[in-house]
């Protein structure tokens, strides 16, 4: 089968589209003939190898353990493991597993739900990391409440797309923070006020019940000024320049801090879950949420989508065509 693999750390030009062998589900999994993978910041993480802490959690010190790039998935189920119940061959389904940019993958079935009817293979495949943290970092760590005041930073990304429509769902009164290119977007998506950060600050006076950082870009502080006294702020992911940490030390400064305040402060970690992918996949069946995608490329081109997502110019999502 073909895949995008690499033996070593580095920018896509360790990237290789190569033939390897199709490979055989365990206990546990599914085969998958994938027909569309998403792909997320994590992807350049993973394939640099950076932040240095990332090889110090297991993805291989030299060279990353799992050569397959890729994480989101969606696809047609091809064959089942030992001990799998749930799913027979011929089913369509998403979710994640480790090595998506190919045409085969196995992926554990309790990280798999089924494909919601009305959505493309490329509209599902670009759900479950992002639509997973969006709603975890507002459900889970923000614990949202209908009528709450909720401000969601990097909304024209992938997962502030999300975060707009679900916070709505959520009966939240939402406050949008994006770039001048995505402002339609994001209006689109439902929120109730935009801002663009190019002409605006966010820091305006109004403070917010909730606030979900997926930008990256804001201090601690600054961020803080627009709570409330007694609000909770989520970091969604983060990026930065430094090689060891990146964009995480605000998620460490972030838990030093909030025992010494009475806001909230903390860093999202996410679970990958079939629950959470059956609820999200209801949710897109019903209408209440439509993944916003900006670009399709082949799996052969996956090298060209990682650089056009990591330069920052997606509207949405960015998915793999297989």
């Amino acid at each position: 089968m073909k895949a995008i693999a690499q033996d070593r750390y580095g920018s896509t030009d360790v990237l290789a589209f190569q033939d390897i062998p199709v490979p055989t589900p365990k206990d546990g999994e599914v085969l998958l003939r994938v027909r569309a993978a998403g792909v997320d910041p994590g992807v350049w993480h993973l394939m640099t190898g950076q932040p240095y802490l990332l090889r110090l959690m297991g993805f291989g010190l030299r060279r990353p353990k799992v050569a397959v790039r890729g994480r989101d998935v969606a696809g047609v189920v091809e064959a089942v493991g030992p001990g799998v119940t749930g799913f027979q061959p011929g089913d369509a389904v998403f979710g994640t597993a480790e090595g998506s940019f190919a045409e085969y993958v196995c992926a554990r079935a309790d990280r798999l739900a089924a494909k919601p009817a009305n959505l493309t293979f490329e509209q599902a495949a670009a759900m479950p990391i992002s639509a997973g943290s969006a709603l975890q970092g507002l459900r889970d760590a923000g614990r949202i409440r209908a009528g709450q005041h909720v401000l969601i930073t990097g909304a024209g990304g992938g997962v502030g797309s999300f975060a707009v429509q679900l916070a709505k769902e959520f009966c939240a009164q939402v406050t949008a923070v994006c770039g001048p290119e995505r402002v339609e977007l994001v209006r689109s998506l439902g929120a109730d006020r935009v801002i663009d950060r190019s002409r605006q600050d966010f820091v305006d006076g109004t403070r917010y019940d909730l606030i979900l950082d997926n930008s990256g870009l804001c201090a601690l502080a600054h961020l803080r000024r627009a709570l409330t006294p007694t609000g909770t702020l989520v970091i969604v992911g983060g990026e930065g320049s430094g090689r060891w940490f990146g964009g995480i030390d605000r998620v460490l400064r972030a838990a030093l801090w909030s025992p010494l305040l009475k806001q909230n402060l903390r860093g999202l970690f996410t679970t990958e879950r079939a629950t959470d992918f059956a609820l999200l996949g209801e949710l897109a069946e019903e209408g209440k949420l439509t993944p916003a995608l900006d670009r399709t490329f082949p799996l052969a081109e996956t090298a060209a989508a990682i650089r056009y997502l990591h330069e920052g110019k997606a509207r949405g999502k960015v998915v793999i065509s297989v």
